[in-house]
């Protein structure tokens, strides 16, 4: 059954054929204008080359509202900061740290931590070996874990070491006791029996050195100076040498003279021997006016 539909204006007086091409017509019109107005674009993702970033620093202060255009994001809300007006972002000045290591750097620093926890196990090994059992003896119901295989370059670098460290120390050791038991004689460290030596001493060194005072000093030349000597347990001079100068060649020259005129001195008693073998000490020489010489402490 036909619908009868009341076409507004120009639609009423057009026949069936033309309203329904105007029709068409302007359906195709609206159509067109709508697809038009829709535009296409590629993603952000794409666009970047990949995922966005995110800026993100870290501020040294705080505000109480947040920015209304923030530049970056921050652990804090800061509206505005630092001394200058510029856009600008505060760097650190030091260069970023480089905590990258090659692999000769790991290689070295492995060796030096097994050398040191194989020498500090040696040396507690040593200091237990009075008490320890022999391995042959203990029983243990328990496996044994297999110990870890240790590359070659290791071991052949860590018994090196032990075989320098054991050198070392045991030429150390010969040294110090082949040293001469040494005592330095002072004003406040002598002993009765050094004290009697050094007096003996004394009595000796102005008695050849009066006797054979320089003939060049006589009347003209006089002053001090510091001598130290050097006596072995047998009496005889080990060294001597002029500590402080008298400023005069003459005077230093003869007191080197009448020390090695004097030697040998007297033997060690047994109690000064048995505490050293060489005594040494300082004395100050006085060439005096009067054409004497004398010694003091």
């Amino acid at each position: 059954m036909p619908i009868n539909v009341a076409w507004p204006g120009m639609l009423a007086k057009m026949d069936a054929a033309s309203r329904h091409l105007t029709l068409a017509l302007g359906a195709s019109a609206v159509l067109h204008v709508a697809v038009l107005s829709v535009h296409f674009g590629m993603p952000t993702v794409l666009k970047l080359g990949g995922e966005s970033t995110l800026d993100i620093v870290l501020v040294n202060s705080r505000s109480a509202f947040r920015p209304s255009d923030a530049q970056v994001r921050a652990q804090a809300n800061l509206d505005g900061g630092g001394n200058t007006d510029e856009d600008r972002r505060a760097k650190t000045p030091l260069p970023a740290a480089d905590t990258a290591l090659s692999g000769d750097d790991l290689v070295d620093s492995r060796r030096r931590v097994i050398t040191l926890e194989k020498l500090q196990q040696k040396l507690l090994t040593a200091a237990k070996s009075s008490k320890a059992v022999p391995s042959e003896t203990r029983h243990n119901d328990a496996t044994p874990t297999p110990p870890q295989p240790t590359p070659a370059f290791d071991l052949a670098d860590r018994a090196l070491a032990i075989a320098k460290l054991e050198a070392q120390i045991d030429r150390q050791v010969e040294e110090y006791n082949k040293r001469p038991r040494r005592k330095q004689i002072g004003l406040r460290a002598e002993s009765a029996v050094e004290a009697q030596y050094l007096e003996d001493w004394r009595l000796k060194i102005e008695r050849i050195g009066n006797l054979n005072y320089p003939e060049a000093a006589k009347g003209r030349l006089y002053g001090n100076l510091v001598v130290w000597v050097e006596i072995r347990s047998d009496g005889e001079l080990d060294n001597v040498e002029i500590r402080r100068s008298s400023g005069q060649k003459v005077l230093d020259d003869a007191a080197l003279r009448i020390v090695r005129l004097s030697a040998p001195f007297s033997k060690f008693s047994p109690d000064l021997k048995r505490e050293m073998d060489i005594i040494s000490f300082a004395r100050t020489w006085t060439f005096t006016r009067s054409d004497e010489l004398s010694t003091s402490q």
